[in-house]
């Protein structure tokens, strides 16, 4: 079984905040998958889904804890299901990554994110999968919590929905291919892009 989690705050008012990018990942899986909203269920504090691909049980969380309490819905499912800690994949926003690129990692610090840095904390180990989507750089002065709690732009949406796509993609990658191979693809893709 694997687990995708995707990161962000529940409620309206930040459905299209640079913090919900985790959040905007998981819709783009739900809808790929056609997993209907009915079969949505609210389980350790937070929205679960599954799906099998190929076969394997896949489930998708958007925990409502908030950001800052992330882990405690992700241990939660972790313990209840048992799922090895290496088949679950994080999803989140970085503002150290430039607007638009997607980087994989297999593991590693949570760095200044405090929803990684309460997932770490709670499953006790940094060693999981992770896809970061950039949405920064944070403007010069702007402070930071101001910032990941804003909306995109109107020009930055086309952007970030792209990179969330490519994040729902890297997502079932790993489960398909293994995170080395997603990492090498993934990150192909943005020196591409970038040249």
């Amino acid at each position: 079984m694997y687990l995708i989690a995707g990161l962000g705050n529940p409620g309206k008012k930040y459905t299209y905040t640079r913090h919900n990018a985790g959040f905007m990942a998981i819709s783009d899986l739900q809808e790929d998958y056609r997993i209907p909203n009915n079969s949505v269920r609210q389980q350790c504090n937070g929205l679960t889904a599954t799906f099998r691909l190929g076969g394997e049980k896949i489930m998708l969380c958007e925990p409502l804890t908030f950001m800052n309490l992330s882990g405690d819905c992700i241990e939660c499912l972790r313990r209840y299901y048992k799922i090895p800690t290496e088949n679950i994949i994080i999803i989140y926003d970085d503002v150290d990554i430039p607007l638009g690129e997607v980087r994989v990692r297999a593991k590693g610090s949570p760095g200044s994110h405090n929803g990684m840095k309460s997932i770490v904390y709670s499953m006790k180990t940094e060693d999981f999968p992770r896809i970061r989507i950039g949405t920064g750089p944070v403007p010069r002065g702007e402070d930071l919590i101001d910032f990941v709690l804003s909306n995109f732009t109107k020009e930055e949406m086309p952007i970030i929905e792209k990179s969330c796509q490519t994040a729902a993609q890297a997502a079932i990658m790993i489960v398909e291919h293994g995170v080395d191979y997603t990492m090498n693809e993934i990150n192909r893709r943005n020196r591409r892009d970038n040249e």
